[in-house]
């Protein structure tokens, strides 16, 4: 399967630049082609300008790229922490800047874009890790978790890809060497049950 993971975190040292080698050598190690994407090491330009807001712009050849290989991905993996109940602004740059009309969705003929798209990608399966330090209860009762409604039905299933899967590792500025390996070590569990082996 050809699988796309994005990466939105600065920090090289963080637990999430280690999930997102988990997954990474997991995918790989099963036979998938994986298309990595660590958004600040490549100086992903977050900014969408006026001249892309329209479905027929002409992109940057960067961003087109970004494009061309998420239309084609058979799966999508995404992995960031929570900041104030929101991506990275690098990683929401590249929502709005590549989940874009024509390529991640379409309105039918007549349809202004007042009605219900109709989701363009081909992935079978999205999976969201996340990290966060604000336990489980406090984040339901005060914040209401809203990633989970920004992934699974803003994005993903606006675009057309149903089966979502989303974890949370938390509470990680208290956590223990043992308790991260553990999460990495589930990470691949999940990895390995959502894309299964494509190796014949």
């Amino acid at each position: 399967m050809n699988i796309s993971v994005i990466l939105g975190h600065p920090n090289i040292n963080s637990f999430n630049h280690a999930i997102a080698g988990a997954v990474v050598d997991t995918l790989q190690s099963h036979g998938h082609q994986v298309h990595f994407h660590d958004l600040y090491q490549e100086q992903f330009n977050p900014l969408l300008s006026k001249d892309e807001l329209s479905k027929n712009a002409s992109l940057e050849s960067s961003v087109e790229r970004y494009c061309t290989e998420i239309a084609a991905a058979d799966g999508i993996i995404i992995i960031h922490p929570n900041w104030w109940g929101q991506p990275p602004a690098i990683l929401k740059g590249w929502v709005d800047r590549v989940i874009r009309s024509g390529v991640a969705y379409e309105f039918n003929q007549g349809d202004s874009g007042e009605g219900v798209p109709r989701g363009l990608l081909k992935a079978k399966a999205a999976v969201v890790f996340n990290t966060s330090d604000t336990p489980e209860g406090r984040e339901l009762q005060v914040f209401g978790d809203p990633l989970e409604t920004l992934w699974k039905n803003c994005i993903f299933a606006y675009c057309g890809v149903s089966n979502f899967q989303r974890r949370v590792f938390r509470v990680v500025v208290t956590s223990t060497f043992e308790q991260r390996r553990q999460w990495l070590n589930e990470v691949a569990r999940t990895i390995k049950q959502v894309f299964p082996d494509s190796l014949s």
